[in-house]
């Protein structure tokens, strides 16, 4: 079989992750890297092993062997270079957010589908294989009526007023912060796994630091600091450090949220519990192999992955056996085992968080800015593009 070539724009953390878990498929080839320099590419490209390197993205979707593009770059680029890939046939798999406004996810997502060219957003975390067993148990009735959702989303990478990054300034990362960056995987996991959706929502937002130490020199995302205090520059944040979302789901069900990027000793950790008229569930993101099963009459239950005690249409999410955990970067292969499965057939159903589920994300989003805003319940609209 012919592998498939595929290009990674951007060469931050995650396109890292992205050149590790395209590698991991077998099938797919990384055939190139772009990023804003030529030099920066080819830095990447050496540590990596990729030959091809560019400083302009547009060379590579002009070369009609790249068939896929994972778009890696900050969050402001991607509406160009989504669109300017959609536009040249390619097969386009962008990081989240698919961008900075409703209205340009629209407006990619209408392009998509005109140009019937296979579109994913990178909501991985979706394809831990015991996220998908509690959407079965939920499917199946296990869990019974969905009554209540609650959970967090917390992070300590923006701890401290010298932590920076460029998520922090609206002109790169966009309006939102904490919500747009992790609390949409919580809201994009929540209505995957319980099949409902979010119909209403009353926000608060807060900033702790409205004053933070910019760097004056780069800073890799999540990278310990050794500066000194004339390495810095005051900078004022006008992004979210937290938010708390009370939630309407479907037609009964109510849910609570709080998204924190400053929460002490919490380096990644989405914890999502869903509670129903026969079960419970709770999910850690920080312990991601283990589920706990809640019951009112009886014994509860702490599952451990194993294959051979998934549901049976969870089962293909996992690829190891049991006592052999599997992580972060399991979620991005999984993802993107299924959208190749896309690129090689197109007509095929595929088990892929599309460029609307990106839509429906930023529609959440600025439904809770405009919620916080006006302190008040807000409908959130339809998404559908």
């Amino acid at each position: 079989m012919q592998k498939i070539q595929a290009a990674v724009i951007g060469t931050g953390f995650v396109g890292r992750v992205h050149v590790e878990a395209i590698r991991r498929l077998g099938n797919v080839e990384v055939a190139a890297i772009a990023d804003q320099s030529e030099e920066l590419a080819r830095k990447f490209g050496e540590q990596l092993g990729v030959e091809r390197a560019v400083g302009d993205y547009r060379q590579l979707l002009a070369d009609p062997a790249i068939r896929a593009v994972h778009v890696c770059t900050p969050n402001h680029l991607h509406f160009e270079v989504v669109k300017h890939a959609v536009e040249a046939g390619k097969a386009v798999l962008c990081e989240k957010p698919l961008a900075v406004s409703a209205a340009e996810a629209r407006e990619l997502t209408e392009l998509a589908r005109r140009h019937k060219v296979v579109n994913a957003t990178n909501y991985n975390l979706r394809y831990y294989p015991v996220v998908q067993h509690m959407r079965r148990l939920v499917a199946t009735g296990e869990v019974g009526e969905i009554l209540a959702v609650q959970g967090t989303y917390s992070q300590d990478w923006l701890f401290y007023e010298t932590d920076y990054n460029w998520r922090l300034e609206p002109e790169a990362g966009g309006q939102s912060r904490a919500m747009a960056d992790i609390g949409s995987h919580w809201c994009d996991m929540v209505e995957h796994v319980t099949g409902l959706k979010i119909t209403s929502l009353c926000a608060e937002l807060a900033i702790f630091h409205p004053i933070r130490k910019k760097p004056k020199k780069p800073i890799e995302t999540y990278a310990g600091k050794l500066l000194t205090p004339e390495d810095y520059e005051d900078r004022p944040i006008t992004t979210e450090d937290f938010g708390a979302i009370l939630l309407r789901l479907g037609n009964k069900a109510r849910g609570a949220l709080t998204i924190n990027q400053v929460a002490a000793g919490r380096k990644n950790r989405l914890l999502l519990e869903i509670y129903g008229t026969r079960r419970g569930l709770a999910w850690d993101g920080e312990n991601p192999n283990e589920l706990w099963i809640g019951r009112r009459d009886g014994n509860n239950e702490l599952l451990v992955k194993d294959p051979s005690l998934l549901e049976p249409r969870a089962r293909e999410y996992a690829d190891l056996p049991g006592g052999h955990a599997e992580g972060y970067g399991d979620t991005f292969k999984q993802l993107f085992r299924r959208f190749y499965a896309a690129v090689r057939d197109p007509s095929a159903p595929a088990d892929l968080p599309a460029f609307a589920a990106g839509l429906r994300q930023l529609t959440l989003v600025e439904t809770v800015l405009r919620s916080s805003a006006q302190k008040s319940w807000l409908d959130v609209p339809e998404a559908a593009a």
